[in-house]
């Protein structure tokens, strides 16, 4: 690794409130000839929001899917709580309490919203499917955590871009999950919509979980997170505190306009 190559995984700025829950350690991946990851290394505290930013095609979703079971790194590690892990199906990542609410939120819109918070982790009583607790136990997830999903009968299909997104974010926070990824989490939807999904993701850090955001979103990121880290055509380039860093520095490292 080069001497900018070991200054770039270093997060600058402000000390970390919170030790990492999740750690990166020099992570490569190729698909064929193509380099999709190379010597990636992030951090992501606990009890933050950290944001992992940079143009399409960075590395930002290869990077996610090695965290969350999808992938598995060819080189490198990957920590949970200091310990090396390796993922080898989704399941696996969620067993160990990392949840993913990828972009295209994964809810069958033909189930209410109970069925989709209980879909592959059903509950059962005597041998058949115990409905009557599922249905309250989805219930209490929603008003604990959501503010604008209506009656957890109600089918997916009949709900609004920020429902979906609501009840695929209650879904990832609702069964011990220590860290919540999100992929674009309000990239289809209108400023109110938005505001309320913002609001969602804060109250989970606010109840001490860890959120890994990818965002497109500059405005957003440095309104949500603690800590940005910035990918580069598979390379992660740079860690900046968010309070010690704008969102101009962010797209000059985004574009190279900026050296780490």
């Amino acid at each position: 690794m080069s001497a900018l190559e070991k200054k770039t995984v270093t997060p600058s700025g402000s000390a970390r409130a919170a030790g990492p829950i999740l750690e990166a350690r020099d992570v490569s991946l190729s698909f064929g000839s193509v380099r999709a990851l190379q010597d990636v290394s992030v951090t992501v505290g606990a009890g933050e929001i950290t944001a992992l930013v940079g143009d399409n095609g960075a590395g930002k979703s290869t990077l996610v899917r090695c965290f969350s079971g999808v992938h598995k790194p060819q080189s490198g590690e990957v920590l949970l709580d200091g310990a090396p892990v390796s993922f080898g199906t989704p399941e696996a990542a969620r067993g160990a309490g990392i949840e993913t609410v990828h972009q295209n939120l994964a809810l069958v819109e033909d189930l209410t919203v109970w069925q989709n918070l209980f879909l592959n982790r059903e509950l059962t009583r005597f041998g058949m499917l115990d409905r009557r607790r599922m249905r309250a136990e989805a219930q209490k997830m929603v008003s604990t955590l959501a503010v604008n999903v209506p009656e957890v009968t109600s089918r997916v299909r009949r709900l609004s871009g920020g429902q979906r997104q609501a009840v695929s974010i209650c879904r990832a926070a609702g069964f011990s999950s220590r860290l919540v990824i999100m992929d674009e989490p309000t990239a289809a939807l209108g400023v109110q919509e938005t505001a309320r999904v913002e609001e969602l993701i804060l109250r989970l850090r606010d109840e001490g979980h860890a959120v890994l955001l990818i965002s497109h979103n500059f405005d957003q990121v440095m309104r949500l997170s603690q800590q940005v880290w910035v990918m580069r055509a598979g390379r992660c380039v740079a860690g900046r505190r968010t309070d010690a860093t704008t969102g101009q520095e962010i797209v000059g490292l985004i574009t190279g306009a900026i050296a780490a």
